[in-house]
This record gives structure tokens, C-alpha cells and sequence, in this order.
């Protein structure tokens, strides 16, 4: 045999590679390490990094790694490039970049690499980055770096800067190919500009079956669905007929876009054509019917098939989830167990969805037990929705426990601990997090910043909202329609009137939660009269009024007196396909016994079609201790306390009204039954924010560091009250 030389095992290791026997590659590359005495060359080195990728073997590329740095080849630009592809395709985006800052010489090859790495593994914003720092240097973007930038624009929604590039590609006047053309227009679609999108699919000259299906699916998640279908006629008449990943991406754009009849239409064609057997077409259609509640359909869907997998699971349980149908669900889960198809992280955040709304304790923790048998606890998105379910749960220190066991954390893990704590008003834990975040310099995105708003809000802490708006403008992420939104609720909350229209007004795409909250802000701050023109100037603006938005504007009626126009906003309610719940009646009792028409809103409530929760009858008692009227009072705390016995809102009411009445005998029966009935009235608690600092202060608290100075000096405030003849209403 001749001899062994460095171009044979170069190519032997080669074809081991490009066969994907990737052990045998290793295997080879072990014995010509014992055998050859000349150094590997660069095509030896990335043969064998690209068998690593491949098998996934982290421990393998890591010695190669070592062994690279030992031989001098890590500064071999095809070397590093395959080295960064390994350490990205293996998830370590860190040492990726790591190897990639390292090296003197990178060509574009390097670039796209890196950019890859960066946005298919979620981190858009450092693709964004990187490719800033590339224009700063001599290698020219090809449209491999240009469509791995565009993507990481789709995923962050950034439509502006995906703009940018594109002048870029039109500015450097590079041939733009159909390929290409489908990226710009994906991301144009993806960011909600679909008129832009359309634009780039008419100047494509040869337009391919890519070109079709992702003008087509745009338009559907955009709401353009008789557009849609008619591009879908024309793709027939010219001849182009959708395969089955054309059906699945159509009938996934559907779903997305609730289009369950455009759904139905895609469904019959799949059937006339056969392609309705292809497993990924069968599991979109599953997909769809779930997103659109139409179970039947699923259901029918799902029989029907032969042998299911994972995704058809998941697509049932995820649909019976948001329909709040837990046993379904968990049938579902367990013939999934029953056939030996393992779950998905997906199967799981499903299931937790469910365990938040419907079930406690239990069902997450035996959620979570066997997300630890299939591996998928510390994983970063099943540990956020574990996060997520154990604080809706109001198990916040189950969560912050699983969240310090997770040790490679991103912000998504980040984000749903803060955002546990603001849906438990433990505002304070959830800036003492934030303040770590910083500490650990990771960065926050747009989420991090609705959850630190929400806190502010919460507080009613305008300082600390200025500081969190401050920062998200210099991160760049005080634009997005999330921040902007929690920026005028913050800004409401907090009583800066003049911010939050301000910030209102420089929206230009409004969505109703923007609406909303302004119209909430007058409503809760004296503005009223500007609260019902807001409604008005919204309607008109095209924007259909929903669940919230009535109830801002009943409230704004409440508080003006403004009966006759609170029955007609609340009577046009149906009209928007709305049907009045209990935050609408419990305005509607308060509008009524504000107005002083008491025996109006006491037949109003016996009239509700709906069972009255006890906040209608707490509202409906307070205006009857305002009005001084024990037979009414009496008769609306009973119905309040019936309905929920250990709330001590409706004894306190009451008793402070028998107080104020003199009548201390029902005072003490009142408070006996709240003895009996084991109910403990809250302490009352207000505070102040000073030097940066909140101060708390709880009613007969002696425990606070001053006490004996705010005692001496509530004590000169009475007598000085008393001086001036005022008398305090201490019935309470």
C-alpha cells in the first residue's frame, strides 16, 4: 500500500465528515495524531471541528480547541471559522464570540458565522451589533451576512433598522437575487409593514414557490385575508401549486392570524390534492384549528391520524390549554406517555399554563418533578415557565428558588422572576432584582422594562419610573409599542398628567391597551369630560372599544355624576360584541349610588343576569355609609359577606357607619362576627419616597426606627387641629 501521506488522511477524514460518520472521523483523526509526524494542515483541523458540530460533542471540540491553540492554528481564519461554528451550532454562543474576538484575520465567511450563530440562537440585538462593528471594517457584507441580519431584525421586531439595511443593499448595488428578495420580504411582513413586503415581492422579475408562500402568509398575519386568498388564486392560475411546506406555512400564518375560514379553505385544498396525508400539513391543520378554539376540528384532525408525534401532541394540549380545559389536556399528556413519545419543553409550558389558572401547588410540582426526569427544569425556558407558574401561584419563593438553580441565566429568566413579583405586589423584590441584573451586567430588553414600569406604577414611584425611562432611552428601547404602553400607564399612575400625554401623542400606531390607559388616566385623575372626548377620538380614529375601555369610561361617568350618559355608553355595549362584566356593573352601582339613587342601584344589582361578586355590594355599601342609610347598609354587607365571608372590607364599612352613627352596640357585634368568623382586618399602610428611599409606615406600628418622632409630632397635629375646630372622622 502506498504510503500514508497528509493529503490521504486529509481526505479520508474528509469523506468520514461529509458521510456524517463523524466517530469514524474522530477515530481517524486519533490514530493519524499517533502515527503522522506532520502537523495537521487547516482542511484536517476543520473536517474534524465540523464532525464535532455534528455529533454535538462539546468535550470533543473543547480538547480540539486545546489542541488547536497548542499547534499555533488558531489564528488559521478557516480554522476559527469552523471553531465558531462549532461552539454556536453547540449552543455556547460566549466562546463563539470569544474565538471570534480573538482572531487578527476574519473574512466574511467568519462574519456570517458569527452573525448566524448570534441570531439563530435568539440573541438578535448582538447580531445588530456585530454587524455595526463589520461596515467599520473592510470586509463588504454578502447576502449570507445580509439575510442573518434581517432575520435577527425580524425577531426583534426592529423595522427601522431593517429598513436601514435594506438601503444598505439597494445603496451598495449588489446584484439582489430571489433568495435574498424572500428574506427582505419575510422581515418587512414579520414587522407588521406588509405593504413594504408587497412592494418587494412585485419587483422580484422570477419569483420562486418561497416568494408566494411568504407574501401570502404575510398578508394573513397582517389581517389582509381576501388579499391572501386572491395572491393564492393567482399562484394557481400561474401555474405555481403550494407543496405541502407552502400548505404549512399558510395554514401556520392562519392560525396565527385566527383565519379560521381561509383555515378551512387551505384544509380543502390539502384534501383535493392529497397533500392532507403529509405529516407536517396534518399537524399544521391541528395547529390551526387549536389557535382558532375550533377543538371539533382538532380533535377530528388529530383521530384521524395513524401514528401522531410530539408536535400533533403538543398542538392538542396547547389548544385544549388556552380553552382552560385541564382534564382534556391532561388525557392528551398521558396518551402521549402511553404511545412512548417522549414530551417537549413545549408540552410542558403548556401543561403550566394550565396549572397557573386552574390548579395550585400540586400540579406544579409534579409538572416540575418530571420536567426534571426529562431534563428540561434548568433549561432556560422551561425554567422561566416554572418561574412563571410557581408566582401565579403566589408560590414567589418556590420561584426565586428554582430561579438561583438555574445557572446559566438569560433575560427571559430574568423577566419572569421580576414579572412574578409585580403579579404579587412585591414591587420592592422586584427593584432589589433589577439592581442584581445590573450588578451581573446583563443586559434588559424591552420586557425587563414593562416589568420595572409596572413596579414603578405599582409604587406609584415616579422617580424610579424616570430612571427606568431614562435607561431605556439610551438602550434604544423606549420605542417599542410594550414600553410605550407601560410608559403612559407609569406616567398616569403616578399622577404626571402632562408625561403620560405627552408620551401618548408621539405614538403613531395606537393599539387599544395606549387608548386605554389614557382614557383610564382621566378618568382616575379629575378628568373625566376628557376622558368620555378620548373615547370618542378613539372610536373615530377606527379603534373598537373592548372590555377595558368601558370600563375607563363608565368609570369616568361615576365620577362625574353623568348618569343618563353612563347608561348609554354602558347599554351600547353589545353593540361592540361585549358583554358587561362584573367591573362594568360594579361601575354602573357606583355611578347610581354616587348620584345618590340608591334604591335605582340596589334593583340595577338585583337585576345583574350574572351572579354580583362582593365588590358590587362593597360599592353599592359605601355609597350607602355615605349617604348615612343603615337599612340599605345592612342589607348590602349581608349579601357582601355571603358571598365572601373573610373579607374585611364589608365588616369595616359597615361598622364604620354604625360609628358614625353612634350606634356602638352594632358596632361590637360587628366586630364580633369578624372574631368568630376568623376575619383579620389588614393593616392599614401608607408610605413616602424620600432621598431615594421608600419609607413605610403601618397603623400602632412602635416597631419603626423613628416612631417616637412621628408620634410626637402626629400628636402637636391633632392639638393643632383642635385648635383650628377641626374634627377628624375617627370612626374608622
Amino acid at each position: 500500500m502506498p504510503q500514508r501521506n497528509l493529503v490521504t488522511w486529509s481526505s479520508m477524514i474528509s469523506v468520514y465528515t461529509q458521510d456524517g460518520t463523524s466517530e469514524g472521523a474522530l477515530t481517524l483523526f486519533r490514530e493519524y495524531r499517533k502515527t503522522c509526524n506532520e502537523s495537521s494542515n487547516e482542511y484536517v483541523l476543520a473536517s474534524v471541528f465540523r464532525s464535532c458540530t455534528q455529533m454535538g460533542s462539546v468535550e470533543n471540540g473543547m480538547c480540539l480547541h486545546s489542541f488547536v491553540i497548542k499547534v499555533g492554528s488558531d489564528q488559521n481564519a478557516y480554522v476559527g471559522t469552523c471553531l465558531i461554528d462549532f461552539y454556536s451550532k453547540t449552543g455556547d454562543v460566549e466562546s463563539a464570540r470569544m474565538v471570534f474576538d480573538g482572531m487578527k484575520l476574519k473574512n466574511v465567511v467568519t462574519w456570517t458565522v458569527i452573525l448566524t450563530g448570534f441570531t439563530k440562537s435568539g440573541r438578535g440585538d448582538f447580531s445588530l451589533d456585530l454587524f455595526r462593528n463589520m461596515l467599520e471594517t473592510d470586509v463588504v457584507p454578502d447576502k449570507y451576512v445580509i439575510s442573518s441580519v434581517l432575520v435577527a431584525c425580524s425577531m426583534l421586531e426592529f423595522l427601522e433598522g431593517g429598513k436601514q439595511v435594506h438601503a444598505y443593499v439597494l445603496r451598495s448595488g449588489g446584484d439582489v437575487d430571489v433568495s435574498l428578495s424572500n428574506v427582505i420580504m419575510d422581515f418587512y411582513v414579520k414587522c407588521g409593514d406588509v405593504k413594504a413586503g408587497r412592494n418587494v415581492f412585485h419587483q422580484i422579475v422570477v419569483k420562486d414557490l418561497i416568494s408566494w408562500t411568504t407574501i401570502i402568509s404575510g398578508y394573513m398575519q397582517g389581517g389582509f385575508d381576501l388579499e391572501a386568498m386572491k395572491l393564492l388564486t393567482d399562484m394557481n392560475r400561474l401555474g405555481w401549486k403550494p407543496d405541502g411546506f407552502a400548505c404549512t406555512s399558510v395554514l401556520t400564518s392562519c392560525g396565527s392570524a385566527g383565519a379560521l375560514d381561509q383555515g378551512r379553505e387551505i384544509h380543502a385544498y390539502t384534501v383535493k390534492t392529497d397533500l392532507d396525508s403529509d405529516e407536517y400539513v396534518r399537524n399544521s391543520l391541528i395547529d390551526l384549528y387549536s389557535k382558532c378554539d375550533s377543538l371539533i376540528d382538532a380533535e377530528r384532525v388529530f383521530h384521524d391520524l395513524e401514528n401522531g408525534n410530539v408536535v400533533s401532541y403538543n398542538a392538542m394540549i396547547e389548544g385544549y390549554s388556552r380553552q382552560g380545559h385541564l382534564y382534556k389536556a391532561l388525557d392528551i399528556f398521558n396518551k402521549m406517555r402511553l404511545n412512548s413519545i417522549i414530551p417537549s419543553l413545549l408540552t410542558f409550558v403548556s401543561l403550566l399554563g394550565l396549572s397557573s389558572s386552574q390548579i395550585a401547588l400540586g400540579m406544579c410540582s409534579q409538572l416540575h418533578s418530571l420536567m426534571i426526569k426529562f431534563g428540561f427544569c434548568f433549561d432556560i425556558f422551561g425554567g422561566s415557565a416554572l418561574i412563571d407558574v410557581y408566582s401565579k401561584c403566589s408560590f414567589v419563593k418556590d420561584a426565586r428558588l428554582l430561579f438561583e438553580e438555574i445557572s446559566d441565566k438569560d433575560i427571559g429568566v430574568w423577566n419572569s422572576m421580576l414579572f412574578g413579583y409585580t403579579s404579587q405586589s412585591k414591587n420592592e423584590e422586584a427593584l432589589r432584582l433589577y439592581l442584581e441584573l445590573q450588578h451581573r451586567r446583563q443586559r434588559p430588553n424591552e420586557f425587563t422594562f414593562l416589568a420595572m414600569l409596572m413596579a414603578s406604577s405599582n409604587l406609584a414611584c415616579l422617580l424610579h419610573g424616570l430612571q427606568f425611562h431614562n435607561q431605556a432611552i439610551k438602550l434604544g428601547l423606549d420605542s417599542g409599542p410594550f414600553v410605550t404602553n407601560a410608559l403612559v400607564d407609569m406616567y398616569a399612575k403616578c399622577g404626571s398628567i402632562e408625561a403620560a400625554r405627552k408620551i401618548f401623542n408621539s405614538i403613531v400606531h395606537k393599539d387599544i391597551v395606549c387608548w386605554n390607559s389614557i382614557i383610564s388616566m382621566y378618568a382616575q385623575h379629575g378628568g373625566a369630560q376628557k376622558a368620555l372626548e378620548i373615547f370618542e377620538e378613539m372610536k373615530n380614529a377606527g379603534m373598537h372599544p373592548n372590555y377595558v375601555s368601558f370600563v375607563g369610561v363608565l368609570s369616568a361617568c361615576a365620577h362625574m355624576g353623568l348618569v343618563d350618559e353612563g347608561f348609554h355608553y354602558f347599554e351600547s355595549m353589545p353593540k361592540f360584541g361585549i358583554e358587561p362584566g362584573i367591573e362594568h356593573y360594579t361601575c354602573m352601582v357606583s355611578l347610581l349610588g354616587r348620584a345618590g339613587k340608591l334604591y335605582e342601584a340596589k334593583a340595577f344589582i338585583e337585576k345583574v343576569p350574572i351572579q354580583p361578586a362582593a365588590i358590587v355590594w362593597k360599592s353599592f355599601l359605601s355609597a350607602c355609609q355615605v349617604a348615612g342609610n343603615v337599612e340599605l347598609a345592612e342589607h348590602a354587607a349581608e349579601m357582601a359577606i355571603s358571598i365572601d365571608p373573610k373579607d374585611s372590607g364589608s365588616y369595616t364599612l359597615l361598622s364604620n357607619l354604625f360609628a358614625s352613627k353612634s350606634m356602638w352596640i352594632d358596632v361590637k357585634k360587628v366586630r364580633e362576627k369578624m372574631e368568630k368568623n376568623g376575619v383579620v382586618k389588614e393593616t392599614g399602610c401608607s408610605w413616602i419616597e424620600l432621598n431615594n428611599k421608600v419609607h413605610l409606615f403601618f397603623s400602632r406600628d412602635t416597631t419603626h426606627q423613628d416612631a417616637d418622632l412621628i408620634y410626637t409630632l402626629i400628636g402637636y397635629l391633632i392639638k393643632h387641629m383642635k385648635g383650628i375646630s377641626y374634627e377628624a372622622d375617627t370612626a374608622s
